[in-house]
């Protein structure tokens, strides 16, 4: 039993949910079987290469079971929606009875705080409860010191950059000061730096085939406002058409509701699915922004209805851009009502006073509200667009759209130089797939990305080593595949992630990976350990059934027999520790150095190693920006690859062949 009821519109924040596809076909009744896949630690085999445990739970018993949660997910994929369908639940006594759930937006509690300049979680919960009318400040300590919150925290990467570290502190100090609660917070997958510690990472896993079956059953039934029979019709053939194989890469969008919906939407008027994705957004967006109205015969506000759909297209696209460019995903009503005003002031030849303008700018604000919701108020006063795919998509075409050669350079140049910044991630690869020619897009990033480490000449000296090393593999695929495996495994620690790049290995890069593994175990502070360094010496004759050349193979084999025997004593095990394992372990660095030029010693400052991961996720984001489906000519595409990774010297080599 519950304490009280907080369904007051103020107390659980943000709650309320735009009128769309999910209420009208109660999916929120079945995001009770939505899934989640729990992420375990990287186990690291002998060899270094990390491997992820996922293992798919149902979203409410991943909540009951954990009592400290971060839900991790990509955009459109329904991390507001389950946050929003944990309160419901649990405020109806459907699930933890016993505890009142408080929804908080970070982004609002960012921008609070930064106003008082106190980053207090308690006192922005106190006030919340405050406006709510619960004005006994007691209350909220006493249900936290039992244990009776369930405390939803929306947003982890929307917060913006100079204030994630006093929110993440902030959740840190009040998430160990009160324990026994239940959290629940949620972000973008892209945001994994934003770790919090003791909170356990799961992912929301996208729709199975089932679960797209029972979606479309449900839409085109509501939807088509005819017979259950030609809804169900309907969604076969939509399910068929699916399957198709031409329809691949647009199976990978409908694994989120967002995107299904819009999917199941745009059939129901084609009959057929688009190739690209921004193909797919904007028949998404001309349904929503007109089409569907005029096909159920609904007139909207006489103001907004003036325009057509160029001229909205264009609207959003300039709030879009301006707001993303500033890092806004929430703005003030002011702030859009000005990007809006200036456009009528530029669409009509007749001045306008400042006071008409406000009141047409206003009226159409709560028209774009109310009719299609692309614009929806957060809090009183604050908006933002409803999902953020819609938003890096405006802003993509606003840098597509440009409107002749000098500012479309000057909108690509000012892209590129987001490069590095992981928010700008999914506008880069819109944009690249949008363009008729993205030539002068990866050209740009492929110049940016070189520029980050030219100056530095260490970086420069480790790029060396790493191309050097790359032409020692035979019958490698592609140059760029083994320097991006030894720029990876020159890291530490090894992580999984690390070598996303590579696409293929061979048994020598397999052996490199092994020996580096083996000095990285033995040079283990706590090596004295009888136990530990007897796996050494087992994965030291493991090594050597995968070695070809005849003099590592023989130098190993010395270096093995020197190794003491399991059958000694551990009195003389630890004599020979003490006076030969140091300079046993120098002379196996020492032969790795010499027949594999590996284990360098690299010496990173902080910084050199924030450059180096900007550097190389910079470059897996060109890569994805050439697998996006986008307009690349073949030639410059075979010199990009052929060029990532390559250090300075070697690049200006190239330049004058």
């Amino acid at each position: 039993m519950q304490l009280w009821d907080i369904s007051h519109p103020v107390a659980i924040k943000d709650i309320y949910i735009d009128v769309n596809i999910l209420e009208e076909i109660e999916s929120f009744q079945s995001l009770d079987i939505l899934e989640l896949q729990k992420l375990s630690p990287e186990k690291f085999d002998r060899f270094g290469l990390g491997e992820i445990e996922q293992k798919q739970i149902p979203g409410i018993q991943a909540v009951e079971t954990y009592s400290k949660l971060r839900v991790l997910g990509k955009p459109g994929v329904g991390k507001t929606t389950f946050l929003q369908y944990l309160a419901i639940q649990c405020n109806q006594s459907a699930f933890a009875a016993n505890l009142v759930p408080i929804f908080i937006t970070l982004r609002n509690f960012a921008q609070e705080s930064k106003i008082t300049n106190e980053f207090s979680l308690l006192k922005y919960i106190r006030q919340e409860f405050l406006t709510s009318g619960i004005s006994d400040a007691s209350v909220i300590e006493t249900l936290l010191n039992a244990g009776r919150v369930l405390l939803l925290l929306d947003g982890m990467d929307e917060v913006l950059k100079e204030q994630s570290n006093s929110v993440l502190s902030e959740i840190r100090r009040f998430s160990e000061k009160y324990h026994k609660n239940q959290f629940v917070a949620v972000c973008r997958t892209a945001t994994q730096k934003l770790r919090l510690r003791g909170f356990t990472d799961v992912e929301i896993a996208p729709f199975t085939p089932e679960q797209i079956t029972a979606f479309a059953q449900k839409w085109f039934v509501t939807f088509t406002k005819t017979n259950i029979e030609d809804g169900q019709a309907q969604s076969v053939q939509f399910i068929q058409k699916l399957d198709l194989d031409e329809n691949w890469q647009f199976r990978q969008l409908v694994i989120t509701p967002l995107f299904l919906h819009l999917a199941c939407w745009v059939f129901h008027g084609q009959e057929k699915f688009p190739i690209k994705r921004t193909d797919f957004y904007k028949e998404g967006l001309d349904l929503l922004l007109g089409k569907w109205d005029e096909a159920r015969g609904i007139e909207r506000d006489e103001v907004y209805r003036e325009f057509l759909l160029p001229q909205k297209l264009k609207l959003f696209s300039q709030i879009a851009a301006a707001t993303f460019e500033q890092g806004q995903y929430f703005f003030e009503q002011r702030i859009v009502e000005q990007y809006i005003g200036d456009y009528i002031q530029n669409l009509t030849n007749v001045p306008m006073d400042a006071e008409e303008l406000q009141i047409e700018s206003e009226a159409v604000l709560k028209a774009i509200e109310a009719q299609h919701g692309l614009l929806a108020e957060r809090a009183r006063g604050i908006f933002s667009f409803s999902y953020l795919a819609f938003q890096e998509y405006f802003t993509a075409r606003k840098i597509v759209a440009s409107h002749n050669l000098e500012t479309f350079g000057e909108a690509l140049e000012g892209l590129v130089s987001h490069i590095t910044d992981p928010h700008w991630h999914e506008i880069f690869l819109l944009t690249a797939t949008m363009l008729r020619s993205a030539d002068s897009l990866v050209l740009l990033m492929k110049q940016q990305i070189d520029a980050l480490v030219a100056q530095d000449h260490y970086l420069q000296e480790f790029l060396t080593w790493a191309s050097q090393k790359s032409r020692t593999i035979p019958r490698q695929p592609k140059d760029a595949t083994v320097r991006a495996f030894y720029l990876a495994l020159s890291r530490t620690p090894h992580l999984a992630p690390h070598f996303a790049l590579v696409s293929s290995l061979d048994q020598g890069m397999f052996l490199d990976a092994a020996l580096d593994h083996l000095l990285l175990e033995c040079a283990i502070d706590e090596s004295q350990d009888f136990a530990h360094i007897h796996t050494c010496g087992d994965a030291l004759l493991n090594t050597l059934g995968i070695v070809l050349d005849v003099g590592l193979q023989k130098s190993l084999q010395q270096l093995s027999d020197q190794f003491p025997k399991s059958s000694q004593s551990q009195k003389r095990f630890g004599l020979w520790c003490q006076t030969n394992y140091s300079a046993w372990v120098e002379q196996l660095r020492m032969t790795v150095m010499n027949y594999r030029n590996i284990n360098h010693h690299w010496h990173f400052s902080p910084e050199q190693q924030q450059v180096l991961q900007r550097y190389y996720d910079a470059n897996q984001l060109l890569l994805d920006c050439l697998h996006s489906n986008s307009e690349v000519t073949a030639a410059i595409r075979q010199e990009i690859e052929a060029t990532l990774l390559l250090p300075q010297k070697e690049l200006e080599d190239r330049e004058w062949q």
